[in-house]
């Protein structure tokens, strides 16, 4: 079993994409557990106060340290715990750091909002840094939603045929050059005068492996060129 903590301003956020699909399957089946905290309840001020100007001046605030110090401290369950900051500032999230996260007893999710994080959060409690892609969002909440998803898959239990998980795109961490999947069809064979591949209902399973195969490597080369990249 894994456990998830998330930390964050907005636990309502939560309330809709926890209760589905495969995240909910994990929880029913007792194989994930997930607690959404309140930051502000681990202030110490009437105010609840979360955040403060950053030092040296410039425009939006700043999490403070405290409240995110005492929000993890108090939910640790091991000292082994992965302690996760989300941040445009991280490193790129991938298949492989979702494989390794679920390894983990506990993973705690802090979700960034504002101008960012005080710097010793990251320094000094976080075993890790995370962004899910080269753009800005409005706070970590979504990107939480995300990690637990992909980490969710690699549990075992969890996905009902779990051998689909080796077929999806970055199915193999370790692989030198990861591609996209291969494009997928499905009834009608012909639809708006657009037909299937012929080869995907020839019944020929080895010509279509090896179709399937080209065509994910066409996908990735117009979608994903970077993969490619160590080729």
């Amino acid at each position: 079993m894994i456990a998830f903590d998330v930390i964050t301003i907005f636990p309502e956020f939560f309330n809709g994409p926890f209760d589905f699909g495969m995240i909910r399957r994990g929880r029913e089946k007792g194989l994930v557990e997930i607690q959404v905290h309140d930051l502000r309840n681990f202030t110490l001020d009437r105010h609840r106060t979360v955040d403060d100007r950053p030092f040296g001046g410039g425009e939006g605030m700043v999490f403070k340290p405290e409240p995110i110090f005492k929000a993890v401290e108090t939910v640790r369950k091991t000292q082994e715990a992965e302690v996760v900051v989300l941040s445009a500032a991280g490193r790129r999230f991938s298949q492989a750091e979702a494989l390794s996260l679920s390894k983990a007893e506990q993973v705690i999710l802090i979700c960034g909002r504002y101008e960012g994080i005080d710097e010793r959060v990251t320094e000094h409690l976080a075993t890790a840094e995370i962004s899910v892609g080269d753009f800005i969002l409005s706070g970590g909440e979504i990107a939480a939603a995300m990690v637990v998803d992909a980490v969710t898959r690699y549990i075992p239990g969890v996905v009902g045929k779990e051998e689909s998980i080796l077929r999806d795109s970055f199915s193999d961490p370790a692989a030198d050059t990861q591609l996209v999947e291969h494009p997928h069809y499905t009834r009608p064979v012909e639809f708006r005068g657009w037909k299937v591949p012929e080869i995907l209902v020839s019944g020929d399973h080895e010509a279509i492996r090896k179709w399937r195969h080209e065509a994910a490597v066409k996908k990735t080369e117009k979608n994903r060129p970077d993969l490619l990249e160590k080729l």
